[in-house]
């Protein structure tokens, strides 16, 4: 096993093999998502039964193409992907059935799980004609290399410094640290924190913003902390600190781990956070009289749901976040997704709207699909200490280079306050 920094990576993988795009490829009757193709001809088909994502994804299949006839392989889990390979036999990541919110595995084409029990979360799968495929693989805080079947080729870890040869090499930038800390449970659990420029925890304690990934089946991951959401480096210029948790419900801890927040979000994975910040207080590296909390997507609900659990905070950021989980559920495009995490008016902040004293920044985007504007009307007009502020043209992902810089510098002005 090699460790490896990301700028290794490319040449330790096999190049990518020759495949047709789904755009080439017809199945009668269904929608093709991904293809991949065999040395001898054969086509490896997922399908989904129509284009929407729900229940399109909810509803996807395996075939297999030679000679211009289509073999069906019958249906899969929810969410197929990358199909590749492996000799004469098709493999697969869907998720884990029979619950939407286990995280992935990998399946063979009689769609048995081949990574049942790992303790890590497979996210890609790489053709590798004349050997298994390599499985790409969240592994805490980490990116692993796999054979499947074989074992770990290769692990990406500490790659949290610029990429050489940027002109932002020349910058000075935070320090992070890896964090590992039990939660009330006794579950193991990891973080990242980031301290303002050129400090050191000695000079705490320091004003921290806790910055909360969305999904909640993602992570966040020992690299560099600089995006146009509002980022732990972008806060290490401003002199303040971030805490950067993965709580229970994320990728990179295996099926158990991703599972626990069905139809309990908001409930252990806040503890969890929440346990994160009582820690780096008595640390001496967090105030807790100037305390923050931001995130996007999933991260805005959990930026939201935090105001209503606690004052602590002395402001918020709740961007293109969930208030109401009904209305989530009967208008957003991920409906049947977001009702295997929380289907009741008890899991939705704007239930406990009254309780919010934290000044909040709202903002979405006015063509989001995915986490319909509606969301961020609600919130706002449910509480008094509330800006909200809409991207014209904007979906779910803010890419508008000016809406970036506005929504940069709205949170240095909200954070500066702490």
């Amino acid at each position: 096993m090699r460790e490896l920094t990301d700028e290794m990576v490319v040449d330790h993988l096999p190049p990518p093999e020759a495949a047709d795009t789904p755009a080439d490829v017809h199945i009668p009757g269904r929608h093709v998502t991904a293809t991949a193709r065999h040395p001898d001809g054969r086509l490896a088909v997922i399908t989904w039964s129509e284009p929407k994502i729900d229940p399109g994804l909810l509803n996807p299949a395996l075939h297999v193409i030679e000679n211009g006839q289509i073999t069906d392989l019958g249906p899969t889990p929810a969410d197929a992907s990358s199909p590749a390979w492996w000799g004469d036999e098709i493999v697969y990541l869907a998720l884990t059935p029979p619950h939407l919110q286990g995280g992935n595995a990998v399946f063979d084409q009689r769609h048995r799980n081949l990574t049942a029990g790992l303790q890590v979360c497979p996210v890609d799968l790489v053709q590798h004609d004349g050997h298994a495929p390599i499985m790409v693989v969240a592994a805490g805080l980490d990116t692993e290399f796999h054979r499947l079947g074989e074992g770990l080729l290769a692990r990406i870890t500490g790659a949290h410094r610029p990429r050489g040869g940027l002109p932002i090499d020349s910058i000075p930038w935070g320090t992070q640290e890896r964090l590992r800390y039990q939660a009330r449970d006794g579950l193991d659990l990891d973080g990242l924190l980031v301290l303002p420029v050129g400090k050191t925890r000695d000079d705490g304690p320091f004003p921290l913003v806790t910055l909360v990934h969305g999904g909640p089946y993602d992570r966040w991951t020992d690299d560099f902390q600089l995006h146009w959401v509002p980022s732990a480096q972008w806060f290490a210029h401003q002199g303040i600190a971030s805490f950067l948790p993965n709580p229970r419900g994320s990728l990179g801890r295996g099926h158990e781990f991703a599972q626990a927040v069905e139809k309990r979000v908001g409930q252990e994975e806040w503890h969890d956070i929440e346990t994160g910040i009582d820690l780096l207080v008595s640390q001496g590296v967090a105030d807790p009289d100037r305390l923050g909390i931001a995130g996007w997507s999933h991260g805005g609900f959990m930026a939201a749901w935090a105001t209503t659990q606690t004052d602590r905070f002395k402001a918020a950021l709740v961007g293109a976040g969930i208030s109401d989980w009904p209305k989530q559920i009967a208008t957003g495009e991920w409906g049947a997704f977001e009702a295997a995490l929380g289907d009741s008016a008890e899991h939705s902040p704007i239930t406990y709207a009254h309780r919010i004293r934290t000044p909040l920044l709202i903002v979405h985007g006015a063509d989001d699909t995915n986490v319909p504007l509606e969301q961020a009307e609600l919130l706002h007009a449910a509480t008094k200490h509330s800006e909200l502020v809409v991207y014209p043209g904007e979906g779910h992902s803010i890419r508008q280079r000016e809406h970036r810089l506005d929504l940069l510098n709205r949170a240095r002005r909200l954070f500066a306050k702490l």
